[in-house]
């Protein structure tokens, strides 16, 4: 499985460096400022590692939030209130189980979404602007996505639930998509229109070149017409 690259962790600005405004920053329940707890490089906060558990304030012009390996429990509506230029929250491998509905649905600029690695079970609503969720290796299941959660992200891009308990693809697909990450679960059948327009046989979605549905209890090879449309088959049972 192609796992998205992780930047490397950059170190933590000591308390008391020089510097002038990258070193400001509202203040956390720890005593100091975001920015000194963290490291802020421009618009990027990074916080990995830092055995926080619950989501620090943010400076206002934050664009890019990484709070990995850390022990967050839930995610507040609050937690991300007045973000107008969040583009990227990462909270990869901490122990999320909960997250408020409309913890994202207010960020206007919100495009890459990671909360691989936590307990969730119930997928929240996301922005039309998304680009790339990767909500792979959680307790999601088959009630824990909307109907049509993806249909009006006309950007999205990379879509990764892999290692969920998901036993549906989750359709309309926007036709923007280029990578759909769904092995590991407990997908066990496919519609012939999935993917495909069967009422217009010149449809063609160029942009789907990578489904991954490898792990799954499903025979690719009983749906043939599924594919018509596609530029590869996808990777998963074929006999």
């Amino acid at each position: 499985e192609e796992e998205e690259e992780v930047p490397l962790k950059p170190q933590l600005i000591p308390q008391g460096s020089g510097g002038s405004g990258v070193l400001m920053g509202p203040d956390t329940q720890k005593g100091m400022p975001t920015c000194l707890l963290c490291t802020c490089l421009g618009g990027s906060v990074y916080c990995d590692d830092l055995r926080l558990d619950s989501v620090p304030p943010l400076p206002k012009d934050t664009t890019h939030f990484y709070a990995r390996y850390n022990r967050i429990t839930k995610i507040h509506k609050s937690d991300f209130a007045n973000m107008g230029k969040l583009k990227r929250i990462d909270l990869t491998a901490n122990e999320i189980t909960s997250i408020d509905e409309k913890a994202f649905i207010g960020l206007p600029e919100l495009e890459e979404l990671v909360i691989r690695e936590n307990h969730i079970s119930q997928l929240p609503a996301l922005p039309e602007t998304m680009t790339l969720i990767d909500a792979s290796h959680n307790n999601i299941g088959s009630k824990g996505i909307h109907r049509e959660a993806f249909k009006d992200m006309t950007a999205l891009q990379f879509l990764y639930m892999t290692d969920n308990n998901i036993d549906y693809i989750p359709v309309p697909l926007p036709d923007s998509l280029r990578s759909l990450h769904l092995q590991r679960n407990n997908i066990q059948m496919m519609l012939e229109d999935t993917f495909c327009n069967l009422k217009d046989f010149n449809y063609i979605r160029n942009a789907l070149e990578d489904i991954r549905l490898d792990g799954n209890p499903i025979n690719l090879s009983r749906t043939p017409q599924a594919y018509v449309c596609l530029p590869r088959i996808p990777i998963g049972t074929l006999v």
